[in-house]
């Protein structure tokens, strides 16, 4: 587990992150893998990315991690806003810089950082992404932790992952990631609630799909949402 961050900084970021972005970017090849893989419903994903383009002009948005820039899909495109893709792998964020130049998106900032010490602010931001990231990390209580810090009082930690305790099968497959230095330790959909609340977030919304949990939390006093 201790050099899982230098996995994903180098060759699983290079090679495994690809293959990941390959299907997930494709929604007909993401649907029957995220079936088959995690007994999820992945428009569930896209949902969440869709909600991407409600958000108002000079919302402060951190995307991490970013991965080949799966969530830029979610951007209007007249839309406005101060994007962040942050990410560990420098192979991933020049997959998430191609994506947002074939989406004429010039206005999105890249970042190499690790989610666990991330280089920003304390109420940096209105809304952090972290879609399939959280079972990846070493310690995901600890990024939980850094995210809800750079949030600003109302703002909103929205994403997913993968989780222990949906199936024998599933349970097998995450162990198999495991011993291949490709996910963390992880938890249970019990355990995510905890490193939410415990990070100090109100938890909106957790919702599992298989071994797969959405979820949504708010900062502290929600007037400003």
């Amino acid at each position: 587990m201790a050099d899982l961050a230098k996995n994903w900084a180098g060759p699983i970021g290079r090679f495994g992150g690809a293959v990941y972005d390959s299907g997930v970017e494709r929604e007909w090849l993401a649907r029957p893998a995220g079936l088959a893989l995690w007994g999820t419903d992945t428009r569930l994903l896209f949902e969440s990315i869709a909600t991407l383009g409600e958000l108002p002009d000079g919302t402060a948005v951190l995307d991490i991690p970013c991965g080949g820039g799966l969530a830029l899909r979610g951007l209007r495109p007249d839309q406005r806003l101060r994007y962040v893709a942050a990410d560990i792998s420098p192979d991933m964020l020049a997959r998430a810089r191609v994506r947002a130049t074939a989406l004429g998106r010039s206005d999105i900032e890249f970042a190499e950082a690790d989610i666990e010490h991330l280089p920003f602010a304390d109420g940096e931001f209105d809304r952090c992404l972290s879609f399939n990231g959280l079972h990846c990390l070493p310690n995901p209580a600890a990024a939980v932790r850094e995210m809800a810090r750079c949030l600003k009082p109302g703002g909103q930690i929205v994403g997913d992952a993968v989780v222990r305790g949906a199936g024998i099968r599933q349970d097998l497959l995450i162990a198999a990631f495991q011993r291949a230095g490709a996910f963390g330790p992880g938890g249970t959909a019990d355990d995510l609630r905890g490193w939410l609340t415990d990070a100090g977030l109100r938890v909106e919304r957790l919702d599992r799909s298989g071994a797969v949990v959405h979820f949504t939390a708010t900062q502290g006093d929600d007037e400003h949402r």
